[in-house]
């Protein structure tokens, strides 16, 4: 969930906290979707999900400003039902040294569910804890390039205008 641009000088600077709280929203969004909710399309579909489930009005812009980080500070009640609606602890968007254990859990919560719905099979986890550790460093790399090659497209399709984010007025 890291989101770090470059400075002027080159060096890497730390990500904004709008770009903080978008990469955990979105990630709230791709990976803690309650399971009873339709998935959503946009984020008209996003926002109306969260309020029916809450009773919060959340409108469809709110949504996209978090999303994009256009917005780095909401309002408690947004983000008490963004926690209520993903099942997470408000604590979840607060300072990294607070949120990084609830972020261990929370990737744990995701990939138990990901091995109950088959989407990653359990042999895998097993063959992964049974590589030598030379073995399973090599494995942690390929995942880790792959997760960033992922997150560059997906940040290119915000930036492009992605379906969640044309259809704000629907």
């Amino acid at each position: 969930m890291e989101n770090t641009g470059n400075g002027a000088d080159g060096e890497a600077k730390p990500p904004t906290p709008g770009a903080m709280l978008a990469d955990k929203v979105e990630w709230l969004i791709q990976n803690m979707w309650p399971p009873d909710a339709p998935a959503p399309r946009n984020n008209v579909e996003t926002a109306g999900a969260i309020a029916h489930a809450t009773g919060e009005d959340i409108s469809s812009t709110t949504v996209w400003k978090l999303r994009t980080g256009r917005q780095d500070n909401p309002q408690l009640r947004t983000l008490t039902a963004l926690a209520t609606f993903f099942g997470v602890p408000i604590g979840y968007f607060g300072f990294a040294s607070e949120a990084g254990p609830i972020d261990d859990d929370l990737t744990f919560k995701a990939l138990r569910r990901e091995v109950e719905e088959g989407v990653v099979r359990t042999e895998v986890l097993r063959a992964l804890v049974d590589l030598s550790p030379q073995s399973r460093w090599l494995v942690d790399e390929m995942i880790l390039a792959a997760a960033r090659a992922d997150a560059e497209r997906a940040a290119a399709g915000r930036r492009n205008g992605s379906p969640s984010e044309v259809e704000e007025s629907a």
